[in-house]
């Protein structure tokens, strides 16, 4: 075997690992999510107050992207090209520390009028801005642990956050009603406090999040606290691009939540909506793993020969892999309701299940087909495209929702995430060419989007499991089909 061939070979088992142990802290919590879901169906009084917690997540999630103002992504920019490391550490972290404590101070203070603006509880607002907090100032430490490769220290934080959540989530919900009532002048019953599920909720994250901070707390007290202005205002240049990105990615993501609400669609309606939305999860977890795995990968591979050829065949089996979980889950939906949907009043909202796992599947493709303007520092690039997909969500939004409530919002998703997708194939093709096996993915995806569509919108195929196994079957007969000589190619090698 030649020297190139072991360093390719080398270079995907790096790949995999990575992936596979980034992945497990991902899987983790996806599972923790899953988990929470059905727990939130059964305690929570009704869809109304599921769809209240929904509304106030997505906020969560909205703010999360802007306290981090693209610093994460530009940490690993630098901190790979730059000489002085720890100088990368010092600078970033005292520039999220004092942004954070920012955001905090004047949050508080303007918390009555936030709640006001918002309809939201001022309790749960308060509770709201605490978790954003101590999430920010854990953006770094975490990304210091990617960067340095101990991937499981960061992946035994990752899920010990996630389970202190859900076990606080289970705690409150589940047991501390029963314990209140059985033992009403105990210790445990003064903490219990009537019809206050949702506050619960976020107590359980704040707990979460509080200790997680408190571990990697060591981060701040080893660190010189050098602040490099020059250096601040490069990692900015980058990030800002990444911060607009991740604003409109969370519009993409989230907003339709806050825009149901906001054009008044009942909250039980949104409560539904956001808890079949969970079963379109699996895709997201694929991709999200996916994400943490490849981008150092990219950026530290990006001045290999083969690069172009390396990025186009881990396209090539992502789409591969994607669309196997995408025909299976949208062929198994009506099965996998019931243990993650478990009751009936929820399930009116099925039907956006497979426009939701096939627009996180377009999301996936999209993340591949996006490095090569990071790898390029036109990160501003990526910055319109997301502004597009953007407004994308926001008109369609506006345009469906008044006759289509949230059927319309996961259409404005599944188109918003498509047009991303090829925007970004063709643009990239013209300034860093990369040569994607256009035919073969093509395949993959169109044969998945038929077979997906036949197993959930024909009723005697829905209806029909035998007729399901079989478009699997034959779906991975095409892939084997397709791939056949670079699976040989793997056996021999194994062989030897």
């Amino acid at each position: 075997m030649s020297l190139k061939i072991k360093a390719t070979l080398s270079l995907y088992k790096n790949l995999f690992k990575q992936t596979l142990i980034y992945g497990l802290a991902t899987v983790f919590p996806r599972i923790i999510s899953f988990i929470l879901n059905p727990l939130f169906v059964c305690y929570l009084p009704d869809k109304s107050k599921m769809g209240e917690v929904s509304v106030i997540f997505a906020y969560l999630v909205f703010f999360n992207v802007v306290l981090s103002y693209g610093m994460e992504t530009s940490f690993f920019r630098f901190y790979n090209s730059e000489d002085d490391k720890k100088n990368v550490i010092s600078t970033s972290t005292v520039s999220l520390f004092w942004s954070s404590l920012g955001f905090l101070v004047m949050s508080l203070l303007f918390r009555n009028t936030l709640a006001s603006w918002s309809e939201i509880n001022v309790e749960y607002i308060t509770y709201t801005i605490w978790i954003l907090t101590l999430d920010a100032l854990a953006i770094i430490p975490f990304s210091k642990l990617r960067a340095e490769k101990k991937p499981m220290k960061y992946a035994v934080i990752k899920m010990a956050n996630v389970t202190i959540n859900l076990l606080l989530n289970v705690f409150f919900l589940a047991f501390l009603p029963k314990i209140a009532t059985n033992n009403p002048n105990g210790f445990l019953s003064t903490i219990y406090f009537d019809n206050f599920q949702i506050g619960y909720i976020f107590v359980s994250n704040l707990v979460a999040s509080l200790i997680t901070l408190l571990i990697l707390l060591p981060n701040y007290l080893k660190i010189a606290w050098k602040f490099d202005v020059i250096l601040w205002k490069k990692m900015m240049k980058y990030g800002l691009p990444i911060l607009i990105a991740g604003i409109a990615f969370a519009i993409n993501e989230h907003f339709d939540k806050i825009f149901l609400d906001w054009m008044h669609v009942p909250l039980s309606d949104i409560g539904a909506y956001s808890a079949c939305y969970k079963i379109g999860m699996f895709m997201v977890l694929f991709r999200t793993a996916y994400t943490l795995g490849i981008e150092p990968f990219f950026f530290s591979h990006a001045s290999n020969e083969n690069a172009q050829q390396t990025y186009a065949t881990i396209t090539k089996y992502f789409v591969i892999f994607g669309s196997f979980i995408c025909l299976f889950v949208i062929a198994f939906i009506d099965l996998l309701k019931h243990p993650l949907v478990p009751d009936s009043k929820y399930w009116d909202a099925i039907q956006v299940v497979p426009l939701i796992v096939v627009a996180n599947f377009f999301l996936g493709i999209y993340t591949n087909l996006s490095v090569w303007y990071k790898l390029i520092d036109k990160t501003h690039i990526g910055a319109y495209i997301s502004i597009i997909g953007a407004l994308v969500t926001l008109a369609l939004n506006y345009l469906l929702i008044p006759t289509m409530s949230y059927y319309g919002s996961a259409i404005a998703t599944i188109a918003a995430y498509g047009s991303m997708m090829i925007i970004s194939y063709k643009m990239g093709q013209k300034s860093y060419p990369i040569p994607y096996d256009f035919n073969k993915i093509f395949s993959y995806l169109g044969l998945t989007i038929l077979f997906s569509g036949i197993s959930f919108y024909v009723p005697y195929v829905r209806e029909t499991y035998l007729i399901k196994i079989l478009l699997l079957s034959l779906f991975l007969y095409f892939i084997y089909y397709s791939e056949k000589e670079t699976l040989l190619r793997i056996i021999k090698r194994k062989a030897k």
